[in-house]
């Protein structure tokens, strides 16, 4: 920097820009925009990253492909081929070790919720009463990082979650605030009479009412799919029957449900066990029956036909061994003891194979099984596998399906345009399933949870 005693020119450039402040501030000014604006530029850059795949899923085609390298930018997808160059400056990760899937869906989840084995009533009234919303909602922060964690990316929760404490979960997850899976969620589940509190006194009734909304009408049902919406649910939960309650919604109460959800552009899912109210929501117009456990094979076909996907729900093996453990620690279950339940369940997911049913994964996982929520609801997989569908199917029912169902396209695949959610395992999954069990790494939405970072 020049002196002012170094010569004349200094100090004559001083006396001009004394007397022009206004140009030099607006110079300054253009300067210091001009900086900013390049600081913009570089921060808001998506951050590019390459996957260097060994095996790959391609759950369009529901075949395992060889290597495969997928280009990332920000969020998204933006290539999969083989042998892509990694541009300037990415981020190469290289997962040739192991097989890269799209990050699995868990389409039936209660974060806000987990019962011991007092029952739903009693578990139920504590949830409401003792617990309370806002304890619920980080009761949930930590369950949803455990689904994370175990590989399952995204999460569609259906109700148990107080008034809203869904939207809270959801919004905590996507400012940055928790880690967690994307999520999918109902708001209060709309129900008839009491809900699924059974044994509930009248005067009592208003609790009920704070974990369900209790529909009274088809005006009234048009009224609770607005409410749910308009306060941040992305989807909308019926119970056509509110077992154990002995209640049913009404098919004006479903319809009205169905038409408004419709208008609103979001899906119906609907709790129904029996053969009845299966058949009931499927006349309805819902898009998926969940659980499903006891639809005979012609309301299997009427599925079919009207493009209703089915969610069956079961424990496996492990985790049935599990609940036995808690309930009787003194005496073991053996394998014949569980064989009628494990036969019975696994012949309704045949039938609604071959009936032709599309089938989306979910667990339903409520019970406190003493192991980390999101690694129990993984073992639905494995109940499937045990029932003798093929792991690339079972892949299939856990991301594409999930995708078609939520009206995702971007959800479930890995391909040009797709939501950057990706996870890898160790070994084959079509020779050995349990290796999903072995999650080395987890991306969802660009950000890496799990493995290399």
């Amino acid at each position: 920097m020049a002196r002012l005693d170094d010569d004349g020119n200094s100090a004559k450039f001083m006396k001009k820009i004394s007397k022009e402040p206004f140009k030099i501030a607006l110079i300054f000014l253009m300067l210091g925009s001009s900086c900013v604006s390049l600081i913009n530029a570089q921060t808001n850059t998506p951050e590019i990253t390459v996957i260097r795949a060994g095996r790959f899923f391609d759950s369009e085609a529901g075949v395992f492909l060889p290597a495969r390298d997928i280009v990332i930018k920000g969020n998204l997808i933006e290539s999969v081929g083989e042998n892509l160059p990694a541009p300037k400056g990415a981020r190469v990760v290289d997962l040739r070790r192991y097989t890269v899937m799209p990050g699995p869906v868990d389409a039936h989840t209660h974060l806000l919720y987990l019962e011991g084995v007092s029952g739903l009533t009693d578990e139920n009234v504590k949830a409401i009463t003792v617990e309370g919303t806002p304890l619920r909602a980080l009761h949930g922060a930590a369950r949803a990082k455990t689904f994370l964690l175990a590989g399952i990316t995204t999460v569609r929760d259906l109700g148990n979650s107080g008034r809203f404490g869904d939207v809270a979960l959801r919004a905590a997850i996507e400012d940055g605030s928790l880690e967690g899976p994307r999520m999918y969620f109902s708001g209060p589940g709309l129900s008839a009479e009491g809900g699924q509190i059974a044994g509930l006194q009248y005067n009592y009734r208003q609790i009920a009412e704070e974990e369900y909304r209790i529909i009274r009408g088809a005006e009234d049902a048009r009224r609770a799919v607005i409410e749910n919406v308009t306060y941040g649910a992305n989807c909308v939960k019926i119970y056509a029957s509110a077992s154990p309650n002995p209640g049913y919604l009404s098919m004006e109460e479903m319809r009205a449900i169905v038409e408004e959800a419709r208008l609103m552009g979001v899906k119906v899912a609907a709790h129904a066990t029996s053969d009845v109210a299966i058949k009931r929501a499927v006349e309805a117009g819902v898009d998926s029956i969940e659980h499903g456990y006891r639809a005979e094979d012609a309301t299997l076909r009427l599925m079919k036909e009207r493009g209703v996907a089915l969610v069956p729900t079961y424990l496996d093996k492990e985790n049935l061994k599990r609940i036995y453990a808690i309930t009787r620690p003194n005496r073991p279950v053996t394998e014949e003891e569980l064989a009628p339940a494990l036969k019975q369940r696994y012949e309704r997911i045949q039938r609604a194979v071959k009936a032709g049913v599309t089938i989306v994964a979910g667990s339903d996982n409520y019970i406190d099984l003493k192991i980390p929520q999101g690694e129990a609801a993984k073992r639905v997989l494995f109940t499937y596998h045990d029932a003798g569908i093929k792991a690339e199917q079972i892949l299939q029912w856990a991301t594409i399906n999930a995708g078609k169902l939520f009206g995702e396209p971007r959800l479930g695949v890995i391909k040009t345009g797709a939501f950057a959610d990706i996870i890898a395992v160790e070994g084959d999954p079509a020779k050995d399933f349990d290796a999903l069990e072995r999650v080395k790494f987890v991306m969802k939405d660009g950000k890496i949870y799990l493995g290399q970072s």
